[in-house]
């Protein structure tokens, strides 16, 4: 008796999602000459690195997989643990619930969604940028503000969205200088209920800011070169790459002619 991969049958679109965290999580971790259909319900961390390494690298046809941090962050993610350490991480077990069922907490997706979703935007939208090194990608905001606040003005990287599916943002450093405002220097400025709101940021001080993540249709319109190319805040791509030495193989050949 010869058994064929699995299969399957949807009947509208947006049940393909699903779809595919099914039979990902039965090619990964059913037994060869298991009963058919039955899977087990948890599998162990490491093993779920293997199988989202291998499939990010299939889908996007890259050669550069995933990294150990990367792995801390999707494991800090679909624990919702932000107090273990790597180490910890490796001698758990991970359920299919928690991969493609529970909702992640504060969003409207489970880890799977999000995951399939990157998978999505870097083979369509990122393939060149990310076999470059050029996006960390899986990092959270907060280990972000970390690495950017002590450094100079303009430096920046690019991360996956939390709070989309489908979506990279960009985060920069905004330092304070003396003689720019009295000492304080412009961050934004918002106009709420007919007020202008505006908030100035001390000199010596830092923030890090988010630009709105750009999706795939977004990147279709302007690609994601020439987006960091437009944006005069963005000087070096962390840690202190200037940014045309970095992505200026990216940039539009016309767009740069016309300048």
């Amino acid at each position: 008796q010869v058994l064929s991969l699995p299969i399957v049958v949807i009947v509208h679109g947006n049940q393909d999602n699903n779809a595919k965290a099914t039979v990902l999580w039965d090619n990964a971790f059913s037994e060869i000459d298991r009963v058919p259909f039955v899977v087990a319900e948890r599998v162990p961390w490491e093993k779920m690195c293997d199988t989202l390494n291998l499939k990010f690298m299939a889908e996007v046809q890259t050669t550069r997989g995933l990294l150990k941090e990367h792995y801390f962050f999707l494991a800090q993610k679909i624990f919702n643990d932000h107090s273990a350490s790597l180490d910890d991480f490796q001698s758990r077990s991970v359920s299919w619930a928690q991969f493609n069922k529970e909702i992640l907490p504060g969003r409207g997706f489970t880890f799977w969604q999000w995951f399939d979703g990157v998978l999505d935007l870097t083979k369509r939208c990122l393939k060149s940028y990310w076999s470059d090194r050029l996006i960390i990608g899986f990092i959270s905001k907060q280990y972000v503000c970390k690495l950017l606040s002590t450094q100079p003005d303009g430096t920046f990287l690019l991360r996956f969205s939390d709070s989309e599916i489908g979506g990279v943002t960009i985060a920069h450093v905004i330092r304070g200088k003396d003689g720019e405002m009295g000492g304080q220097r412009l961050l934004s400025v918002m106009r709420r209920g007919g007020v202008i709101m505006a908030w100035c940021l001390a000199a010596g001080s830092s923030q890090v800011e988010n630009i709105q993540p750009f999706s795939a249709k977004d990147l279709s319109i302007r690609s994601l070169g020439d987006r960091i190319r437009d944006l005069g805040q963005l000087r070096n791509l962390y840690p202190n790459t200037p940014k045309d030495q970095a992505f200026g193989s990216h940039y539009n050949s016309e767009w740069v002619g016309a300048e």
